[in-house]
């Protein structure tokens, strides 16, 4: 069907004009349009649209990093909440407040800055070649394939580093006094004597006798907790390049002629080593004081033409670049492109022979004068050497092209062919797998499996796929992966009968009653306690620091620290959900150990920090305050959009 509509183009767009035309007499002009206007966008930051795929991508990859982090204990409905979406949202709108202030103050970052960024980032690093140097071409070859060249990532940084000025500006003038890190510190040591007395329910259980009418109130009043999920018995197809790639063999032929066509991927960049003299000018020199460092070039140019063994001793007298005078004008080795100096700098340098010491060269620092020391030839890796390399690249590269080539075929196969997955199998060369799935991720899978794509499951599950047993569309589960799956058992949810789950209904009203008179006993209790100062019954004593809890809940160290310290002994009654109730007896507050001063240091540094994080958010609330936002349609049911 697809592919009908594909070759009827002409015909299509006839029939979608005899339908719409006629439709806009009665939505008219304007309402007609608001179909499709900010459609694709979710908010607008003083006019810059931030789109819907941006959001759903940044939610993707806040999700992926939450399952990798988690792993099996990843639960989906905690991540995405209409809360969790607004706070995404939100981040989207301060990075473009915060680009937009950016941008109104002209910040920017020099070509300085950048370079140390790149050359400080681990996997641009790991691309140096034995003797320091970068090697170009796999550096190409990495950004090549995230779709980006050399200059579009220099400016990527260079944005990056823009927009953290203001940040860092802010944070780097945070202070914090000593004092007050030294109050803040005593009070974070400061150490409390407590005893506790435990009402713990699972003491209550025995008690417990719940009558058959208790049981059927509880059961009917939380019948989903005992429902049994629904589940679907599948057969799957992933179409990916990985999966295609193992119908993929390029002959010798092939490889031999990638190697040909690419042979600059395969050659190192030529490599030298020279020693230099420089005679810097000042950017806003005057005329006079430019001809004076020309003239005072030439006189060196003139010294070391003369004895050139002494290079190296000149250049440490008279070479006005600190960092290489003190080696005798030595830079090591480089390639093209990397030492400042600009275009005039590479054509002189590369252009010279071993021993041998160029004219005097003009560039934006100043007037050089080099002298090669050894050269490096670019040098070409033998077919043989990367031939599995390209074997493994050309076969990626095939099957990228395979997948976007046959990703709209697929697509339609299983569209149109809906009671199996068999042609679409046979024709791709794909091996049908099989699983079982419920309509909540397997966090027994790989975080990143197809089969725990929300979109996927909610596919299985529809009434098409699991009812009239259709195949499922072609999903894109993101990262070039397309996954159609084939209901072949579905099995609804249910709620069993109370018969059924009557013992877990039991253990379940237990633990509720058991719970209500453990925390009855328990506010009876400190009732009492609090009139007579009894002591009896409560565990031994223990000393407690808001650093140091001796294993108590974040609930009970709250509540110790809460009680008046001038009032002792004091006594706090503590709800523990279902570990029940417990009292806690504080008999005296203690002083915490000395801090030394390396620890008052730390302290200082990190309330500092504290402080320069709510400045800043202070700072951006500020932006957003004085900025046009708008909102478009919803992030969820329910939510309007409108202008902020």
């Amino acid at each position: 069907m697809l592919d009908f509509f594909r070759n009827h183009k002409r015909l299509m767009m006839f029939m979608l004009i005899l339908v719409i035309v006629p439709g806009l007499g009665f939505v008219g002009i304007q309402g007609f349009r608001g179909f499709f206007d900010e459609s694709a966008n979710v908010a607008s930051v003083n006019g810059h649209k931030i789109t819907r795929v941006a959001y759903d991508d940044a939610m993707r990859q806040q999700l992926d990093r939450a399952r990798q982090m988690l792993g099996a204990q990843f639960d989906m409905k905690s991540f995405d909440t209409p809360e969790r979406r607004k706070e995404m949202l939100d981040g989207l709108i301060e990075q473009r407040v915060l680009a937009d202030e950016t941008q109104r103050l002209h910040l920017t970052a020099s070509d300085d800055a950048v370079r140390r960024t790149l050359l400080s980032d681990p996997v641009i690093s790991s691309l140096k070649n034995p003797d320091g140097s970068i090697d170009v071409n796999r550096y190409k070859e990495l950004l090549a394939m995230q779709g980006m060249t050399p200059d579009q990532y220099d400016e990527r940084v260079r944005y990056t580093l823009a927009t953290q000025q203001l940040p860092g500006s802010i944070e780097g003038s945070a202070f914090t006094s000593k004092t007050l890190a030294q109050h803040l510190t005593d009070l974070s040591e400061q150490q409390r004597e407590v005893q506790s007395l435990a009402f713990n329910p699972h003491d209550y259980a025995s008690k417990v006798q719940p009558t058959d009418a208790q049981l059927q109130a509880y059961y009917d009043a939380h019948r989903n907790d005992f429902a049994t999920p629904a589940t679907a018995s599948i057969q799957y197809l992933v179409l990916s390049p990985a999966t295609l790639a193992a119908a993929i063999q390029p002959g010798d032929a092939d490889l031999k002629k990638y190697y040909d066509e690419n042979i600059a991927h395969y050659q190192t960049a030529p490599q030298m080593r020279a020693s230099l003299i420089l005679v810097s000018v000042a950017p806003n020199a005057s005329a006079a004081d430019k001809t004076a460092a020309k003239q005072k070039a030439d006189a060196l140019l003139a010294q070391v033409k003369a004895h050139p063994d002494d290079f190296g001793k000149i250049a440490e007298q008279s070479s006005q670049d600190p960092a290489s005078a003190s080696k005798g004008g030595d830079l090591g080795y480089f390639g093209p492109k990397m030492m400042a100096g600009g275009p005039a700098f590479d054509d002189a340098a590369f252009k010279l022979k071993k021993d041998e010491i160029s004219d005097v060269v003009t560039t934006d620092v100043g007037y050089l004068i080099l002298k090669a020391t050894d050269v490096k030839p670019s040098v070409t890796q033998p077919f043989d050497t990367v031939k599995d390399a390209i074997a493994k690249d050309l076969t990626a590269q095939m099957a990228a092209k395979q997948f976007s080539d046959d990703s709209d075929g697929f697509t339609s196969l299983v569209y149109e062919k809906a009671k199996s997955l068999q042609p679409a199998a046979d024709k791709y060369k794909l091996q049908i797998q099989t699983a079982t799935v419920t309509p909540q991720p397997n966090t027994g899978l790989p975080p990143t499996s197809p089969l725990n794509n929300p979109k996927f499951l909610s596919a299985v599950f529809a009434n098409d796929s699991a009812q009239a047993r259709n195949n499922t569309q072609a999903i894109d589960v993101g990262s070039n992966t397309l996954i159609a799956a084939h209901v072949t058992d579905f099995k609804p949810a249910a709620v069993p009968p109370l018969d059924v789950v009557k013992d877990a209904v039991r253990q379940k009203v237990i633990a509720v009653q058991a719970d209500e008179m453990a925390h009855k006993d328990g506010v009876a209790k400190l009732a009492e306690l609090q009139k007579s100062n009894a002591t009896t019954g409560f565990a031994a004593p223990v000393k407690v620091s808001r650093n140091d809890a001796q294993g108590l809940p974040p609930a009970a160290l709250s509540a110790i620290y809460k009680a008046n310290g001038q009032k002792l002994p004091a006594y706090v009654g503590v709800d523990l959900g279902d570990d029940g109730y417990a009292i806690y007896r504080v008999n005296a507050v203690l002083p915490g150990a000395p801090i030394d001063p390396q620890r008052l240091t730390a302290a200082q540094q990190q309330i500092a920090q504290v402080e320069a994080q709510s400045e800043m958010t202070a700072y951006i609330d500020a932006l957003r305050a004085r900025s046009k936002v708008k909102f478009y349609g919803s992030l969820d049911a329910g939510q309007p959009g409108g202008d902020q």
